[in-house]
């Protein structure tokens, strides 16, 4: 029997508010996660914004964040959608973590976005938004299946738990597909 070697998956959620319908998907994907990925969910609220005076002496955050990416395979990002776009938050984790010029940490590393929104269109603008800036830090994409999950105000219990057996059938193609879709990038 072949062993997998266990891949290390970064999960940032965009939203900070506690009872964000992205952190309860974030924390189900860990919950879900097949066994050859190990997802941790990196919290990303405390990140100063980036300046770039501040690169030669950077924040203590902004170093401990890089290092996080770093150290992991592949990310997954959850956002919301905000104007047809990403939250702040989740912007400036993209740019502290592709700076300083040549040390984008965000380089080559596989990843995955999925759009959590209580609208009908499942935050379609803010997915291709995120899809847009990871390919120009040099993050390879995941084209499917695409994640829009809409109505999500209706898919958790109280204690944050999905309710809707069929998200849940899909989550399980996600993994499938992120899975081979590391294989391509990570040895």
């Amino acid at each position: 029997m072949e062993i997998k070697e266990i891949k290390k998956i970064a999960v940032l959620a965009g939203s900070l508010r506690n009872e964000s319908l992205n952190r309860k998907m974030a924390m189900e994907l860990s919950r879900l996660a097949p066994d050859t990925m190990d997802l941790e969910i990196i919290e990303i609220g405390d990140l100063p914004l980036y300046n770039e005076d501040l690169d030669e002496d950077p924040p203590r955050e902004w170093t401990k964040f890089r290092n996080r990416i770093h150290g992991v395979d592949g990310i997954i990002f959850v956002t919301p959608e905000y104007n047809r776009s990403v939250p702040a938050v989740l912007k400036n984790a993209v740019d502290v973590g592709s700076r300083p010029y040549g040390k984008n940490v965000w380089s080559n590393k596989p990843a995955a976005v999925i759009s959590v929104s209580p609208g009908a269109t499942g935050g379609f603008g803010a997915n291709h938004h995120l899809r847009q800036m990871l390919v120009c830090v040099n993050s390879p994409v995941m084209a499917q299946p695409e994640m829009y999950i809409g109505g999500a105000g209706n898919l958790f219990d109280v204690e944050g738990k999905l309710t809707d057996s069929k998200l849940e059938d899909l989550l399980h193609k996600f993994f499938r597909s992120y899975g081979r879709w590391l294989a391509k990038f990570v040895e």
